[in-house]
């Protein structure tokens, strides 16, 4: 496993184990696969509807709850909410998160954000950050924030791969952590000839290709599976290394190429979006 120092001091693994757009029962399973295989890292949201499945998942593990790093994140509509967090932390089954992020820069932000602060000054959270913000509404942040957010998670690709963004987090000293990794499944992008040749070379698969050089760009990755077997390929990372020349070639395959489309309209959908968060198995 490799780890990054986060601008708080706290250790964080590079990969982990995504739980969006997983059932309860599929989250508790690809997390149970996933910790047996050596993963140390969960991402899952309140919007996931899965928190308490990971959980499960965490509690009926033989790991001890600090060798576990727990990211979640806060929903639009939870964000003036006082007891959020605490809500949050109940349906975990847990004490405390490794790092609380603001879901999505919708709403009152700003008061989710104080939210985040306010339990990181309790200790119920280890590490704050954002999902889904750009530069100028992370500079909102900067601007009023007491603690400064440690993570950015946003899409990040070879087909998008963010550099002005990376430049200026970089600066701030804000890691960022890439879902989509593997461009949302697009063939296009996973069968690259490039990475076809070096997984040739490296007896790897294409997808292992991509998420080693996230690795070695600095991107924390959170794949997300329910097949045991891409689960285990995802984090068979660590016994190769890319030369310079390798991510160079890679890295010139960027065309600026998202899935995910951020607009006002959605943003406001988000706002207003409660996700039934009480019915979750």
């Amino acid at each position: 496993m490799e780890y990054v120092t986060l601008n708080n001091g706290v250790k964080m693994p590079m990969v982990g184990i995504g739980t969006f757009m997983l059932s309860p029962d599929e989250a508790q399973n690809s997390c149970t696969h996933a910790l047996s295989y050596g993963y140390r890292l969960i991402d899952t949201a309140n919007a996931y509807v899965n928190e308490k499945a990971v959980g499960r998942a965490m509690k009926e593990s033989s790991l001890d709850r600090k060798e576990i790093f727990l990211e979640t994140k806060l929903w639009p509509s939870f964000y003036e909410q006082e007891d959020a967090v605490d809500k949050t932390l109940e349906r975990l089954g847990t004490d405390y998160i490794d790092l609380l992020l603001i879901h999505q820069p919708a709403g009152n932000y700003i008061a989710g954000y104080r939210l985040m602060e306010k339990a990181y000054k309790e200790g119920k959270v280890k590490a704050i950050g954002l999902s889904n913000f750009n530069i100028e509404q992370i500079k909102e942040i900067l601007d009023i924030c007491e603690i400064k957010p440690a993570i950015l998670q946003t899409e990040v690709h070879p087909y998008f791969q963010e550099k002005e963004l990376k430049d200026f987090l970089n600066q701030e000293d804000i890691v960022i952590q890439a879902w989509y990794p593997l461009g949302h499944g697009d063939k296009a992008l996973l069968e690259e000839p490039v990475f076809s040749k070096l997984s040739e070379k490296y007896g790897k698969s294409n997808a292992q290709i991509i998420l080693r050089w996230h690795i070695q760009s600095g991107n924390v990755v959170i794949p997300g599976s329910k097949n045991p077997e891409h689960i285990k390929d995802n984090f068979d990372l660590f016994d190769f290394t890319l030369t310079d020349e390798e991510m160079e070639e890679i890295t010139s395959l960027n065309k600026d190429k998202r899935y995910y489309i951020s607009t006002p309209e959605l943003l406001n959908q988000y706002a207003v979006m409660v996700p039934p968060v009480d019915e979750q198995k």
